[in-house]
């Protein structure tokens, strides 16, 4: 396989990787600590990631613990939840919050897989791009015969459609998941 063709399927493969962390902040229907990585805390006046100003565990397939370091940055955190687009209402237990995960309704779950198709066709603009700056870099390179650039193009294109597929049987997968009651 061509040098530039080898570098496109590296960047490409980091565009999967984008794909799949985009993807485990969408519910599915179950408790995930993930789904809470997007949320911030003022931390004594700066924005934190609560994932790094307390614990957070699941003690049931729908129910997440969300258990601060600090027990004074309690009400932080709920107004963080609150603030913050997931639609759970958390609960105050003096030194721990709960977040109780409701059922998704059909309505509910066509919309998250919506956002998951988003992220995908993202992912596929990002993999196409990459496909292009190489495929322009190829034009420029002198060093290349007119048949070892045709060779070339085409281990690009190769990387660019397995990434692509790749892609598809990600969000499948998740939509499977999404889905799935």
């Amino acid at each position: 396989m061509d040098m530039y063709a080898t570098e496109a399927n590296e960047k490409m493969l980091k565009c999967l990787e984008a794909l799949k962390g985009n993807l485990t902040t969408l519910r599915t229907g179950r408790a995930s600590p993930a789904m809470l990585n997007g949320i911030e805390v003022d931390y004594y006046g700066s924005p934190t990631p609560l994932n790094q100003i307390a614990s957070i565990s699941v003690p049931e397939p729908r129910q997440l613990l969300i258990k601060p370091y600090d027990k004074n940055d309690v009400k932080n955190i709920i107004s963080a939840i609150s603030a913050s687009n997931l639609g759970i209402n958390p609960v105050n237990e003096g030194n721990l919050v709960r977040l109780i995960i409701p059922a998704l309704t059909e309505e509910r779950r066509r919309d998250i897989a919506k956002q998951a198709r988003k992220y995908l066709e993202d992912a596929k603009i990002a993999i196409r791009n990459v496909r292009r700056d190489y495929m322009d870099v190829l034009k420029i390179d002198d060093s290349y015969t007119e048949d070892m650039l045709k060779k070339a193009q085409d281990d690009i294109q190769k990387v660019t459609d397995d990434a692509t597929k790749e892609a598809d049987l990600i969000v499948s997968e998740k939509e499977k998941e999404i889905m799935s009651i």
